[in-house]
């Protein structure tokens, strides 16, 4: 199957936004300094992580490198296995690539990612995140909503 230029370029912004809001907080914070943008909800965090989410298997650069290569290639294979008429698996798939593409730059260039995203919810301090995570997590988010609409419409109830 094809790629569209379309779809190169929705992932061509997220990792764009991505690596420029990553490079203005460098710019701007020093490592560790916190900013206040809406009381007691959300700051703007400076913080350097070497793992995972909430810094699992912290350290592991490697490994993080080796898994983001092999992720990022069977998702360009199946995007190109996909059909054009799957859009919200398409769309998930594009989403999820350029987060993953925008969090491996950082550990591949720097040897951590840089977040930046902090807010407080309900009381509990939320991790660090950044516009690459949020990508990932709405790629996520599709891909589930792809698979339940995909089993109701296999059972008839869609």
């Amino acid at each position: 199957m094809k790629i569209k230029k379309y779809e190169l370029l929705i992932v061509a912004a997220v990792v764009m936004a991505d690596a420029f809001s990553k490079g203005i907080i460098v710019r701007v914070f020093e490592y560790g300094e916190r900013m206040e943008v809406i009381k007691d909800f959300f700051w703007l965090t400076y913080l350097r992580n070497t793992g995972a989410a909430w810094s699992i298997l912290e350290g592991q650069l490697w490994f993080f490198i080796l898994i983001s290569l092999v992720a990022m290639a069977g998702m360009i294979w199946y995007f190109l296995k996909s059909e054009q008429r799957q859009i919200i698996l398409r769309v998930s798939l594009m989403f999820l690539f350029a987060g993953a593409l925008g969090n491996f730059m950082d550990r591949l260039l720097l040897g951590y990612v840089r977040d930046f995203l902090s807010f407080k919810i309900f009381g509990y301090y939320f991790p660090v995140f950044n516009i690459a995570d949020i990508s990932l997590n709405v790629g996520v988010g599709l891909l589930i909503l792809d698979a339940l609409l995909e089993g109701k419409s296999e059972h008839g109830k869609f």
